[in-house]
C-alpha cells in the first residue's frame, strides 16, 4: 500500500517580477506627470510672450499710420503705394499710402508690424481737403488677418 506523501514547493520568482512590475508602473505614471506639468508650463510661458508681442505689434503699427497722418499733414498729395518702413526702437512698421481709396478725396493708410509671429494690421481713412489741405478721420480700425 502507498502512503500519501507530501510535497513542499519552494518559493519562486514570482514574488520579484510583481514588484519590478509594480516599480515600472509607478515610473511611468511620474514621468508621465513630470512631461505634463513641463508641457503646460512651457505653454503659459509661450502665451505670456505672445500677448506681450501682440500688444508691442499694436503699438508699432499704430505709430505707423500716425506717421503717415504726419506725412499727409505735411504734404496733402503724397503717396506710397509700395511701403516704406517706419522704425520704432527695434522693431519697425510697414505703411502704404493710397491717395483717392476708398473714394475720391480720400486716402487709404495701410500699417502693419510683425513681432515673434503675432502680426496686427491697421487700416486708417481719412478725408484730404483738396484746396486746404485739412485731413480728417474717417475711420481707424484694427483688420483681421
Amino acid at each position: 500500500m502507498l502512503l500519501p506523501t507530501t510535497y513542499y514547493l519552494l518559493p519562486t520568482a514570482k514574488e520579484g517580477q510583481a514588484a519590478l512590475s509594480f516599480v515600472f508602473l509607478i515610473g511611468v505614471i511620474v514621468l508621465s506627470i513630470g512631461v505634463a506639468v513641463a508641457f503646460l508650463a512651457n505653454s503659459f510661458l509661450n502665451s505670456g510672450y505672445g500677448y506681450q508681442s501682440a500688444n508691442r505689434a499694436m503699438a508699432v503699427a499704430s505709430a505707423g499710420a500716425e506717421d503717415a497722418l504726419i506725412r499727409l499733414t505735411r504734404n496733402k498729395d503724397f503717396s506710397s503705394v509700395s511701403a516704406y518702413s517706419v522704425p520704432v526702437g527695434n522693431d519697425s512698421a510697414s505703411v502704404t499710402i493710397n491717395q483717392n481709396s476708398p473714394a475720391a478725396g480720400q486716402a487709404k493708410i495701410v500699417s502693419s508690424a510683425t513681432i515673434l509671429f503675432q502680426q496686427r494690421k491697421i487700416q486708417v481713412v481719412v478725408s484730404v481737403d483738396g484746396t486746404t489741405g485739412q485731413i480728417s478721420l474717417v475711420s481707424w480700425q484694427l483688420l483681421t488677418l
